[in-house]
């Protein structure tokens, strides 16, 4: 059998678009396993997902002809191997909770995708306490004064494993304007705050301090604005008055974990287009 095929797509809104892409995998002999599509009245833009069996057709010659359709109504789009693994460095601090519920669900299967590099400001033995296999681990230490040699050593490891996504699994560095730039659009991060509230740091203790009744975590594309990236994914808890800034951290950090997972799931699915300074999210 071959291996499915997912074509993802956007463009200026036009008449036309489903049924020209639909004829043209039918006229190619491929059969769609599922097709999702939205049209954003705000931007005038319409976003296309369209996951299909190739029934033996050459993936190389489908991109090729449809470029000529891309081309016609001015489509950003790509076609891609669904069931391959998306190349990923994941990177921590000293909380590991989120970098270890990702090789959970990476062993059981949840997730598509093959961790090249774990990057770390701190040692190993103080950044993970638990086991990660031959996954290559690189202690890059960040100060103010060497902050701009990290991130030129981040950006190399990127460039040696080819990395197609960096996570950001609670890596308490801010990244600069030049690494947000260099990575824009292919760098996750979690925030342990329902953004747009309580940006920056200790957002739980901030959340405590106004009384609120509702915590959560946002996974989020990274951007030079701090905390304000495209959201991809966002859950809540409810508190009461009677938990204390530990208490929320502590439920915090199963928001964060369960958040994360599912941003990079849907990233890895492709699921996930750009919409301005928004996302359209495709779920499945």
């Amino acid at each position: 059998m071959s291996s499915p095929l997912v074509l993802t797509l956007t463009c200026a809104d036009q008449t036309g678009i489903t049924a020209r892409v639909t004829a043209f995998l039918f006229e190619r002999g491929c059969n769609i396993l599922d097709a999702q599509q939205f049209r954003d009245s705000t931007s005038d833009r319409f976003f296309m997902r369209v996951a299909f069996d190739p029934l033996g057709t050459n993936a190389d010659e489908l991109r090729g002809s449809f470029a000529k359709l891309g081309a016609e109504y001015a489509m950003e789009w790509k076609i891609v191997a669904l069931d391959r693994a998306r190349r990923v460095i994941i990177m921590v601090s000293k909380g590991d909770h989120c970098l270890v519920d990702l090789l959970y669900r990476l062993r059981v299967g949840e997730l598509n995708i093959e961790p090249v590099a774990i990057v770390s400001n701190h040692p190993r033995e103080v950044a993970i306490r638990t086991d990660i296999g031959d996954i290559p681990f690189h202690h890059v230490p960040v100060t103010k004064e060497t902050k701009p040699q990290a991130e030129a050593r981040v950006r190399e490891i990127a460039a040696e494993t080819e990395a197609e996504l960096v996570v950001l699994a609670r890596y308490m560095q801010i990244f600069s304007d030049e690494q947000s730039a260099h990575f824009a659009g292919r760098c996750i991060n979690i925030h342990h705050s329902f953004l747009p509230g309580f940006k920056g740091a200790r957002p739980y203790h901030q959340a405590h301090e106004r009384g609120v009744k509702i915590i959560g975590a946002t996974a989020h594309f990274v951007t030079a604005d701090l905390d304000e990236g495209p959201i991809i994914h966002q859950d809540v808890e409810r508190i009461t008055h009677s938990d204390s800034p530990a208490d929320l951290v502590r439920k915090g950090r199963d928001i964060e974990r369960r958040v994360l997972a599912e941003a990079v799931r849907l990233f890895a699915g492709e699921r996930v287009l750009m919409n301005g300074n928004r996302t359209v999210v495709f779920r499945g």
